[in-house]
């Protein structure tokens, strides 16, 4: 059997996001210099790789960079997102060891479909894993209210097993949620979303996806559990959607304005991640939505293209 070099070789690098200890979190696949892919192509890579998301950094001058920020394109196995939580906390973590310039920096600018979003970086104790970074996501925008029955339908759930104490609420930080209060944590446990329905409710309303949440088991050390099932199965930690979530608790009472919080996430499926949020209500308006977490770096390889 004979092998041809390939022409291109792709470097590959492996993050856990939002976790406490390695192989916890979320998977995160980063190439790390994307020059010379194609949309087609980082859409296939983003299939190979066959995490929930994965990122393609396109380095450019260190002048543009220092202005613009690091840009980077964010993909599902599926398509194209203009923002999302984990990618970018987890890309900005690889470029805080590894950039030439920016390693090891205070904070970290990256260029995305939906803007400029920083990740500023905590000072790192003896001994702990990976790098701890906290983003600023922007306002929220707050969409529909949604109708309990027919989002229980969506969720397979009945509709009790929504808690009709807090409303169901699409709220967007760059990628709007519909966000969902279940009554408990055993509902929280039974949740298998049925996509198809799922995907019927979500075409006709202004929410890309749902994310589910209730209150965290007491001393768990979290303070609200959370679930997002999608197309591509179950997310263990989603970023985007914790600024929306924070964002919706603060503003209808559930969370105090400026009170750090903890979602837990990914228990379910053997991958618990903690997510460190907080916003703050400024003059009847939801402002400073912050997301934070720890980046573990797992591995790193090549990728053979021809």
């Amino acid at each position: 059997m004979s092998t041809r070099t390939p022409t291109r070789v792709l470097d590959y690098a492996q993050v856990n996001v939002f976790a406490e200890r390695a192989l916890e979190g979320n998977q995160l696949g980063i190439f790390t210099d994307a020059s010379s892919l194609t949309t087609a192509e980082m859409q296939a890579l983003a299939r190979e790789t066959n995490f929930a998301e994965t990122t393609f950094i396109l380095p450019r001058e260190t002048a543009v960079e220092s202005e613009r920020g690091v840009l980077v394109r964010i993909f599902t196995v599926q398509e194209e997102l203009r923002f999302a939580g984990h990618p970018t906390l987890g890309t900005a973590s690889w470029l805080y060891w590894n950039h030439p310039v920016l390693r090891g920096a205070g904070e970290i600018t990256l260029e995305l479909k939906v803007g400029p979003i920083t990740v500023r970086f905590e000072e790192q104790a003896a001994g702990e894993q990976g790098v701890f970074g906290t983003m600023r996501q922007q306002d929220p925008v707050f969409g529909d209210l949604h109708e309990r029955d027919a989002v229980a339908e969506a969720l397979g759930l009945a509709p009790e097993d929504i808690d009709a104490a807090m409303p169901i609420q699409t709220v967007s930080t760059g990628m709007p949620f519909c966000i969902v209060p279940l009554r408990s944590l055993e509902v929280a446990g039974r949740l298998a979303i049925p996509q198809a329905a799922a995907q019927a409710y979500l075409d006709r309303c202004d929410a890309k996806f749902f994310y589910c949440l209730t209150p965290a088991a007491p001393f768990s050390g979290a303070d609200w559990h959370c679930r997002m099932q999608f197309y591509n199965g179950e997310d263990p930690a989603t970023g985007s959607a914790s600024g929306c979530a924070i964002a919706y608790l603060v503003r209808h009472g559930f969370v105090t304005s400026g009170r750090p919080t903890v979602f837990e996430q990914g228990l379910e499926m053997l991958r618990p991640s903690r997510i460190h949020v907080q916003a703050s209500l400024v003059h009847e308006n939801v402002t400073e939505v912050f997301v934070g977490g720890r980046t573990i770096p797992v591995a790193t390889g090549r990728f053979f293209l021809p």
